[in-house]
């Protein structure tokens, strides 16, 4: 499919007549409003299942290692998987491979629910569903980020991916906050079947997407050979090399502290399903700001700049959080905290995206899932030092460990440091 490329608009910034940034502007193609239509559902089901989830495993244990184990059981096979999954990503058709996964989550989410219904859950049942999305992830991702090029094409992706951000961070607020409400005051069963449908609903929507066939020398290749290639990529360009690690790396240190929130509501505040929710939600609120931030500046010339202040402000306002006492204090310090990481998050990733080029894409986006499946992966050892000191010395020292590598980055890294010049040059070509 042939990307719409606004040719006929006038000279300015683009989206806008007249040079003025328009932040909707990617939402002006009918497919990618069916593709943001899918990933807003898919989202919110899968942001209300993490809370439903974590509620669940924590009744089932009373044990924050248990919190941590479910999200490692996702975080295993999708780090084992991805460079396989962004390989088929690219020799595939991406939309059937997306509706494909999504079906896959669907049968396993509902198995679940039926078990719950039965009253036969036990906690390992919910460690084998988040090993199947862990299997699934890997395919659904890689595929779900490089279509959007196919859809808007460059020249719209930077405002794409933002806008794809702010909604899926919007989720981080209506799934939440719509499963604490509904676990508060609905039977735990009736927040787990509304993210079932909504993860139906999803897969409708994706049907609505065009195909988006691969790049015609993609399958001359066998695999293992795609695979090298891309891994060859990625070294042969050390400034994609680095925002691999300059993105991935505080995000496994800091963001596993969403995973220990249970704990905070349960245990340091005691405010419950209901405060679970607010937390979720105000985390959520402060992702939508950062990423529409992103949205409205997606032209900006100060990319780094951006991104080192707002990891600095993202470790600060999270070491606040982890030792405020009280929880309404804690509400507004969650808020900021994730307006920054959104911001970095946000910038690292649409950097990456605009140097590389499209027969690669799938492939390092599934290095992308890394900045999705590394916190998983960082909930273990978090857990374990939340179990031991508490979950406040657990956050604080993260979020501090975070913004001393984002440094350590910026300070020890030349190539990182001309990435303004790199990808202004990039999209000129």
């Amino acid at each position: 499919m042939t990307a719409s490329t606004g040719l006929g608009r006038p000279p300015g910034r683009p989206g806008a007549p007249g040079g003025r940034r328009d932040p909707l502007s990617a939402l002006r193609h009918s497919q990618f409003r069916w593709l943001f239509s899918s990933n807003m559902a898919f989202f919110m089901a899968m942001n209300a299942q993490m809370l439903v989830r974590g509620w669940l495993a924590w009744e089932l244990t009373d044990s924050e290692l248990a919190l941590g184990s479910v999200s490692f059981a996702v975080a295993v096979p999708m780090m084992v998987i991805a460079p396989f999954g962004g390989v088929i990503s690219d020799r595939v058709e991406r939309r059937n491979l997306i509706v494909l996964g999504q079906a896959t989550l669907i049968i396993g989410e509902f198995g679940v629910l039926m078990l719950l219904i039965t009253g036969l859950l036990q906690f390992w049942h919910l460690l084998v569903l988040a090993t199947l999305m862990g299997c699934a992830f890997p395919f659904i991702m890689p595929a779900r980020q490089a279509i959007v090029v196919n859809v808007v094409g460059k020249e719209g992706l930077p405002n794409a991916m933002a806008l794809g951000m702010a909604g899926m961070n919007m989720t981080r607020v209506l799934g939440p906050a719509l499963a604490g409400y509904l676990l508060w005051a609905l039977p735990i069963e009736a927040a787990y079947a509304v993210s079932v449908g909504l993860y139906a609903v999803a897969l409708g929507c994706m049907l609505g997407v065009h195909r988006s066939p691969p790049h015609p020398d993609a399958r001359d290749r066998s695999i293992m050979k795609s695979l090298g290639e891309g891994g060859s990529y990625i070294v042969n360009h050390r400034l994609v090399l680095i925002l691999l690690f300059f993105g991935l790396v505080p995000m496994f240190l800091a963001m596993p502290f969403q995973t220990l929130l249970v704990v905070f509501a349960d245990d340091i505040w005691q405010v419950g399903a209901r405060g679970l929710g607010f937390l979720s939600a105000a985390a959520g609120v402060g992702g939508v700001v950062g990423s529409m931030y992103v949205a409205w500046n997606s032209d900006s010339s100060h990319r780094l700049r951006q991104m080192v202040w707002s990891a600095v402000f993202f470790g600060a306002f999270l070491l606040f959080f982890s030792v405020s006492p009280w929880f309404l204090a804690a509400l507004p310090l969650i808020l900021l905290a994730n307006i920054f990481s959104s911001i970095y998050g946000t910038l690292n990733n649409t950097a990456i995206q605009l140097l590389i080029p499209d027969e690669v894409r799938g492939r390092i986006s599934s290095f992308l899932m890394m900045s999705f499946s590394l916190p998983l992966l960082g909930t273990l050892p978090m857990s374990a030092v939340a179990e031991v000191y508490g979950a406040p010395v657990a956050v604080g020292a993260a979020a501090i460990l975070a913004v001393v590598t984002v440094i350590l980055f910026y300070a020890l890294s030349p190539a990182l440091r001309n990435l303004d010049a790199a990808v202004l040059k990039a999209v000129r070509e």
